[in-house]
């Protein structure tokens, strides 16, 4: 049957209609794909410890074409000496992706770090001494192609020295004597300085706080014999703890009278020590002993100096007669400078002493006596 006129009009508007609304939903040309480049890391830092440099960084999870890095490849390590980066060159190491990179950075969100450590020679430490070395990692995607080094950061090189023999420490009356010695080195002159520092850590806590700087430099470049042994004695800490110290030889250059480097060399083995008290206090001196009675029941009134140890608690009185054992006269310790003992007797005649005992209980020697008799 032939179609009418107004119904093909119908179905060539219905064709022009769909044509229409699907050249309108075009979004134009294709895009290129992704190249993959990580972003260039920018918080690289370098720490050094002895001939260690540790390097550390957050692993790039966007591209340069702000998309998310699916295929991560390895990380090269480069190394300038004395002078900036402009490009990698020739890499001195390279770290491997995280394990999993893709997975778990999907699955939890979170950033990752990376870090690699790079030995010093011996031999780079003393032919650049006063120099610096200039550090900067370049990540690469799964096809080893990277878009540029990261930030850089420098440490320097001046040498370091293995840690003093010998580290040891004790309790003593005054504290914990800290002691080390110096290694027998020939006499030289340099420009560089040292110093030992000495760290310490209570059992409770696992970081420890720097506690002196002792000058080391003759130490390190020569010292006499008569000069091997040295000592630092710690005052500041607390009785009846458990406690842990290290020691470290730093390396100084100076410049105008200011420290411009600063490098600590390798620790000492760590020295645990329980800072147990078993010291008393200093003895009494100056005791005088007076005696009152006319008029009024008799007396002998005790006086005597100050102790000035930190840590005292009081003192004990003794007394005794010709020929017999000094007693303690105080049932408590006695918080003053004075004590008066109303049990005496007329025609008697008393010798007494007096003690200081400390916080934990450890009691000095007694003074020297002094005697009054009651008339």
């Amino acid at each position: 049957m032939p179609i009418s006129t107004g119904k093909l009009l119908l179905v060539l508007g219905a064709v022009w209609s769909v044509f229409w609304l699907t050249s309108c939903a075009s979004i134009g040309p294709p895009q290129a794909p992704s190249l993959e480049l990580p972003k260039p890391p920018t918080d690289l830092r370098a720490t050094r410890k002895g001939n260690q440099v540790t390097l550390s960084w957050s692993v790039p999870s966007r591209t340069t074409d702000r998309q998310s890095v699916r295929y991560l490849g390895k990380t090269e390590i480069c190394r300038s000496i004395a002078a900036p980066l402009k490009q990698c060159g020739t890499p001195i190491g390279d770290a491997a992706p995280p394990p999993d990179f893709r997975e778990k950075k999907e699955s939890t969100g979170k950033k990752f770090t990376a870090t690699f450590t790079d030995s010093l020679a011996s031999a780079l430490e003393r032919d650049h001494a006063t120099d610096f070395a200039t550090y900067a990692v370049e990540v690469l995607n799964a096809a080893g192609r990277g878009a540029g080094i990261s930030n850089q950061a420098r440490v320097s090189l001046v040498p370091t020295l293995a840690p003093f023999d010998h580290f040891g420490a004790h309790a003593v009356e005054a504290g914990i004597d800290i002691t080390w010695q110096c290694p027998e080195l020939p006499a030289e002159k340099n420009l560089i300085g040292y110093l030992f520092r000495i760290y310490r850590r209570p059992a409770s806590r696992p970081t420890p706080t720097k506690i002196a700087d002792v000058d080391a430099t003759a130490c390190a470049i020569g010292t006499p014999r008569d000069e091997i042994f040295k000592s630092f004695l710690d005052q500041t800490f607390e009785w009846e703890n458990t406690y842990f110290y290290r020691g470290t030889v730093v390396s100084l250059i100076e410049a105008a009278g200011k420290t411009e480097v600063e490098v600590e060399g390798d620790d000492t083995p760590e020295i645990k020590i329980f800072a147990h008290d078993v010291f008393p206090p200093a003895v009494p001196r100056g005791l005088q002993a007076v005696f009152s009675g006319p008029g009024q029941q008799p007396f002998i009134d005790l006086i005597w100096a100050p102790v000035g140890d930190a840590d005292l608690e009081g003192y004990n009185v003794y007394r005794h007669e010709e020929g017999a054992r000094p007693v303690k006269v105080n049932s408590e310790l006695i918080k003053t400078l004075a004590y008066r003992d109303m049990n005496v007797i007329a025609g008697k005649t008393y010798f007494y002493s007096v003690s200081a005992v400390d916080e934990r209980g450890n009691e000095s020697a007694p003074s020297e006596e002094a005697s009054e008799s009651v008339p």
